[in-house]
C-alpha cells in the first residue's frame, strides 16, 4: 500500500472519467458491464467497481490527478497525466482489460469499450496504452510536400474531397507487414488522434487549430489515395514518422470530442489547389520544424487568445484558409442547414424522429417520438436525453453536430440490425 499511498499523496488533482461499453457485433450498448478501475502498475489497488446502465455507460468517475500546470507548460517534465487500468467483464462477452488509460485534471476521459461475444475461449482481451507522444519520445515526422502531384501518373482518383465514413488505419509503420490494418470511423479516428498527439487541457481554438490540422492531413492521404497508389492496402498509417499517432482501444476526451464532432468536415486549403493540405507539425520542445505548427506553439498562441485559423496561419502563411467537403459518406441526409427546434416541421424533421426511433431501440434510457414531422416537447425530450448519453450540449435542438451525431448512431445501429 506504500506505492499506493505515494501517488494518492502526489496526485492532488481530480480529472474524470466515463466508460461506454457496447458490443463489437451489433453496436447495441451492454449493460451491467463491470468495470474494476485500478491505478497502472498497482493492479490490486481496485479504487473502484461500477456497473453500466441500460445505455452501456457508467456514471462519471472523479479520479486522481497530477497538477493542471503540468500539461500546460512545456518546460515542466513531469508526467501530466495519471494511468489507470480497466478491467471490464459482461455476461456473454469476453473480458477486457486496457491499462494506461490517461486522466488530465479538470477534463473528462472518454473510454469507449466495443466487447466481443463470448468464444469458445475465454481469452482476456489485453490492450497497454504507451505514452503521449508530448510524454514519450517518438520519431520525428518525415517531411514531405504539402501538396501531392496528382497528374504524373495519370490518377486522379476523387473529383472532390469527400469525408469518409471509414479509413484503414495500419498500425505500424508502411512497410512493417506484421501490423494489423483496422477499420476506423473517420471522426473516431480523428478523436483518438487527437487525443493522442495534444493535450486536452489546452485551449478551445488550440484544439481546434491542431484538429484542423489533423483533418486536413488525413483528408490528403484519403482525396491523393498515397498509400493505396503505392500497392498498400491501407489509408493511413500509426507511425509518427509517416503520418500521425493513433491508439488501438485508447480513452479520448471531451473538450476534443465535441470540437471534432463539431468540424469534422472541415479541411485547410491554399487558393487553386483543390486538394486537402498536408499539415504537416511537430512538438516545439524536442523538434523543432520550421514552417510547420508546433503543438506546444500553438499551445502558447491560443493563451495569447489568438483564433484557430490565426494560429494556423501564423505557421503555414496568410493564404491559408478552412474548407468544407462537399460530401459526407456515410450518412442518409445532409443536415437542412439550420438547427431543429420546437416549432420546426417538416420532412428532415419527420426523418430524424424516425431515426431517433431506431436509435431508443437500441438505448431504452432515449424515449421514443410521435412521427409526425412536428418538432414538439416529446421530441426536444427525446433529443435531450440522446445529447446526455452522446455527450453533447443537452439543449433539446437538433445542430450541425447532433444531426451528424444521430445519422451517426442510427447508421451504425440500423446497418447491423440489417445484416443480422
Amino acid at each position: 500500500m506504500s506505492i499506493l499511498k505515494s501517488m494518492q499523496d502526489t496526485l492532488t488533482y481530480r480529472g474524470r472519467l466515463q466508460i461506454n461499453v457496447t458490443s463489437e457485433i451489433t453496436a447495441r450498448p451492454v449493460p451491467d458491464a463491470t468495470v474494476q478501475i485500478s491505478y497502472t502498475g498497482v493492479p490490486d489497488s481496485t479504487l473502484e467497481e461500477v456497473t453500466t446502465d441500460t445505455s452501456g455507460q457508467s456514471e462519471t468517475l472523479e479520479l486522481a490527478a497530477p497538477p493542471l500546470e503540468y500539461s500546460l507548460n512545456p518546460q515542466i517534465e513531469e508526467q501530466p497525466y495519471s494511468e489507470y487500468t480497466l478491467d471490464i467483464t459482461a455476461p456473454g462477452y469476453e473480458p477486457m482489460s486496457i491499462a494506461g488509460a490517461e486522466i488530465l485534471p479538470d477534463v473528462t476521459a472518454i473510454q469507449n469499450v466495443q466487447l466481443r461475444p463470448l468464444a469458445d475461449n475465454e481469452a482476456e482481451n489485453v490492450f497497454v496504452i504507451p505514452a503521449h507522444t508530448l510524454y514519450a519520445e517518438y520519431p520525428p515526422k518525415i517531411p514531405e510536400d504539402e501538396i501531392k502531384p496528382m497528374n504524373e501518373t495519370g490518377e486522379i482518383v476523387l473529383s472532390r474531397v469527400v469525408v469518409p465514413e471509414y479509413i484503414v488505419v495500419h498500425d505500424g509503420s508502411p512497410r512493417d507487414t506484421t501490423a494489423q490494418n483496422y477499420y476506423v470511423r473517420y471522426k473516431d479516428y480523428i478523436k483518438n488522434v487527437a487525443s493522442s498527439e495534444i493535450y486536452a487541457t489546452w485551449t478551445e481554438n488550440t484544439i481546434r487549430a491542431n484538429v484542423l490540422a489533423i483533418m486536413s492531413f488525413t483528408l490528403n492521404r484519403v482525396y491523393t489515395e498515397w498509400y493505396r497508389n503505392q500497392g498498400y492496402d491501407f489509408t493511413i498509417t500509426s507511425s509518427t514518422a509517416f503520418d500521425h499517432k493513433w491508439i488501438p482501444e485508447r480513452n479520448i476526451f471531451d473538450t476534443i470530442s465535441v470540437i471534432v464532432d463539431e468540424l469534422f468536415a472541415n479541411y485547410l486549403s491554399r487558393p487553386n489547389v483543390r486538394q486537402p493540405i498536408l499539415t504537416q507539425y511537430c512538438d516545439g520542445r524536442r523538434v523543432q520544424c520550421p514552417n510547420w505548427m508546433t503543438q506546444w506553439g500553438s499551445q502558447a498562441l491560443g493563451e495569447q487568445g489568438y483564433s484557430a485559423i490565426d494560429i494556423l496561419r501564423y505557421y503555414y502563411g496568410d493564404d491559408m484558409y478552412i474548407n468544407i467537403a462537399p460530401e459526407i459518406s456515410g450518412i442518409p441526409s445532409s443536415w437542412p442547414g439550420y438547427t431543429l427546434s420546437q416549432g420546426s416541421s417538416g420532412d428532415k424533421v419527420r426523418q430524424m424522429q424516425e431515426q431517433l426511433n431506431v436509435i431508443a431501440g437500441a438505448y431504452p434510457a432515449i424515449p421514443t417520438v410521435t412521427v409526425d414531422g412536428i418538432y414538439g416537447p416529446g421530441t426536444a425530450a427525446a433529443v435531450t436525453k440522446f445529447q446526455s448519453v452522446f455527450g453533447l450540449p443537452q439543449t433539446g435542438t437538433v445542430d450541425y453536430r447532433t444531426w451528424y451525431k444521430i445519422s451517426e448512431i442510427y447508421v451504425g445501429v440500423s446497418r447491423i440490425a440489417e445484416l443480422t
